[in-house]
């Protein structure tokens, strides 16, 4: 039994939730993976894990051993990433996670020209918008939308983007201008369901006072473009990202609303971990992506009147 093969597929069950998902993963016979987890732990002189029909579940020592496994693989790894000179020289696999309308719409183009300058580099991109651990699914860089919370991140920021609202021509017509947030109340509303942009808030200009609009959506959706489509057709006033709406305002199918009760933009940042010997192809990325990034979001992020 080789160890490390024997530590990477215990490590691949963890991140899978099964022994066979791990087999898959791997490539390997689910009874080639199975007795090398088996040796492994007659090699420690424990239990690792808990079979069961349904699930896969680790003892206490197995969740220790897992964790300190997974250090031992990626050192492993970044010994052999010197070794071929990746620390020196921009090649192998990138990750980077983004959120989804973030990357369609400003990191793609980015990515593209990344790749073609840099021939040897592979990038494998996550689209969530959900906050990812970078630790949990070995990324590399993350583009993160919203206030950091996590300190022990590098953050570089390059820009930020207005949390505007919006609603069609046709709508507007039909039941007038809101002044206020409180007319709200008489419109139908579009809301994206999304832990940034909902509930809708908004800023007293008298006071600067965050506070909450209490809706209830005529239309309710997941994704920011449903919000969008739906805005346009006159469903409903929503609240969206700037970058989102840019388009259809400058083509006159949306109108922005209730412009002077914005909350502050919220700020975009290129995050990654705090390395000692960081990749070249990180540090590649990072110093070509960072200008790149603020080029295209420095038109956002300004308040009307700084426009």
């Amino acid at each position: 039994m080789d160890r490390l093969d024997a530590m990477a597929m215990l490590v691949s069950s963890a991140d899978e939730g099964s022994l066979s998902a791990a087999a898959r993963k791997l490539k390997v016979p689910v009874a080639t993976l199975t007795r090398n987890v088996n040796n492994l732990e007659t090699l420690v002189g424990t239990k690792l894990l808990i079979r069961t029909t349904r699930k896969l579940a680790f003892t206490d020592a197995g969740l220790e051993y897992v964790a300190k496994a997974r250090r031992i693989l990626e050192d492993v790894s970044e010994l052999e990433r010197r070794a071929v000179g990746e620390f020196t020289t921009p090649r192998g696999e990138l990750v980077v996670s983004t959120p989804v309308q973030v990357a369609r719409l400003r990191v793609l183009p980015v990515i593209n020209q990344f790749l073609e300058r840099y021939p040897e580099i592979r990038i494998r991109l996550l689209q969530s918008d959900r906050v990812i651990d970078l630790v949990d699914v070995h990324a590399d860089v993350a583009i993160r939308v919203g206030h950091l919370r996590d300190s022990s991140l590098v953050a570089k920021r390059v820009g930020s983007l207005r949390v505007v609202m919006v609603a069609s021509p046709a709508l507007l017509d039909r039941y007038g201008w809101p002044k206020t947030p409180e007319d709200l109340r008489e419109f139908p509303c579009v809301v994206f369901d999304s832990p940034s942009l909902s509930p809708w808030r908004y800023r007293s200009p008298d006071n600067g006072q965050i506070r909450a609009a209490n809706l209830v959506p005529r239309l309710l959706v997941s994704s920011p473009d449903a919000a969008v489509d739906a805005a346009i057709n006159g469903i409903g006033v929503t609240s969206i990202l700037e970058h989102d709406v840019h388009e259809a305002v400058k083509a006159g199918k949306l109108k922005y609303v209730l412009q002077n009760f914005e909350v502050e933009p919220i700020p975009v940042h290129v995050v990654f971990l705090s390395r000692d010997a960081m990749p070249a192809k990180v540090r590649h990325f990072i110093d070509y992506a960072v200008p790149q990034l603020r080029e295209l979001l420095a038109e956002f992020g300004c308040a009307p009147g700084e426009m």
